[in-house]
């Protein structure tokens, strides 16, 4: 998920994710399906290669989700995540750093 998330919207090879990941062929298709229906990534056609890539929406959707009532008042739980999320530069893609 997180190469796919580095890509960006271009998004990557299926060939390609499976080297960068270093996952068998199938073992990574099955994977990328679960991911599909799950709506945290998208595919499309390009010639002969289909392009994956990260669903932003889907993933923002599962980070909110993931974080409702987040720690059942105890903020300290949450306090790792809370502070990564509020590290990232989207429009670089990049971590802050203070």
């Amino acid at each position: 998920m997180r190469a796919l998330v580095t890509a960006g919207p271009d998004g990557l090879a299926a060939g390609v994710l499976a080297e960068t990941v270093n996952v068998a062929g199938n073992n990574l298709s099955f994977h990328l399906k679960e991911l599909s229906h799950a709506g945290l990534i998208t595919s499309r056609r390009e010639g002969k290669s289909v392009i994956y890539s990260a669903a932003y929406a889907g993933l923002s959707d599962l980070v909110q989700f993931l974080m409702r009532d987040c720690c059942q008042g105890h903020p300290e739980v949450c306090a790792a995540a809370v502070a990564a999320l509020a590290a990232c530069d989207c429009t670089t893609g990049d971590t802050l750093h203070a």
